[in-house]
């Protein structure tokens, strides 16, 4: 039987590219984002099969259901990345309390509600892999990103506990670390910078893989990636 991953917050730069590697690896999808036309054509393309879910991951309520639908179409999870993150890019002077709970709802609530809705299930198998997306604003806070340095502070921690609680259980749960600018889907050519300084989207997909197909003995907490590039003004 194959194995099922839900990629939570999935658009056409690294969630795609993720997609795209685990559907390459034998794996049955589930896309979970807002936008349903672009996962719908996401879906349609991907190698396995694969569900285009419809979700606010925000709403913990949404988030339920679209579980709910993942079980009843591909069967139990056995991996889950919470990928999904909110632009919350202001400071504590020209932002907003409601963009700030924003950026907190969607990836912390949200990476907690998925976590909670197929972390049963896999302690119950003995075997699992959930993997959080970080940035480096989730380790060192930056002038202008309060929300979003709040919110990937508080997925790590999550991450964190998570690990530790889990661990013991056989389920891996994992923190990655996205030090820099990834490629954007259209190109680089209006960012005004060099290619090589952008981190690429399938590359990083790599690493998402190594985490789900290492064995469960040895268990990595955080991978930290970077390519090396100072002189840009990284997440």
């Amino acid at each position: 039987m194959s194995q099922v991953a839900v990629i939570a917050g999935v658009g056409p730069g690294l969630g795609a590219s993720i997609a795209r590697k685990f559907a390459g690896e034998g794996l049955e999808v589930a896309l979970l984002a807002r936008t349903e036309s672009y996962i719908e054509t996401l879906a349609e393309d991907l190698p396995t099969r694969a569900a285009a879910v419809p979700t606010d991951l925000a709403d913990a309520d949404d988030v339920d259901a679209a579980f709910v639908a993942v079980q009843e179409e591909l069967g139990p999870v056995d991996v889950l990345v919470n990928h999904a993150s909110s632009a919350a890019w202001s400071g504590i002077r020209d932002g907003t309390a409601e963009t700030f709970e924003r950026a907190w709802r969607v990836a912390v609530r949200g990476g907690y509600a998925c976590s909670a809705a197929v972390v049963d299930g896999m302690v119950e198998r003995g075997e699992g892999t959930i993997v959080f997306t970080g940035a480096t604003s989730g380790v060192r806070g930056r002038a202008g990103a309060a929300g979003f340095a709040s919110a990937k502070f508080a997925v790590r921690g999550l991450a964190q506990s998570m690990a530790q609680e889990l661990g013991p259980e056989g389920v891996q749960v994992a923190h990655v670390v996205i030090d820099g600018q990834i490629r954007p889907p259209t190109g680089v050519e209006s960012t005004g910078r060099g290619d090589e300084t952008f981190l690429d989207p399938d590359d990083l997909a790599e690493v998402y893989w190594t985490l789900v197909e290492q064995d469960a003995s040895t268990m990595t907490f955080e991978v930290h990636v970077t390519n090396g590039y100072r002189e840009i003004e990284f997440l």
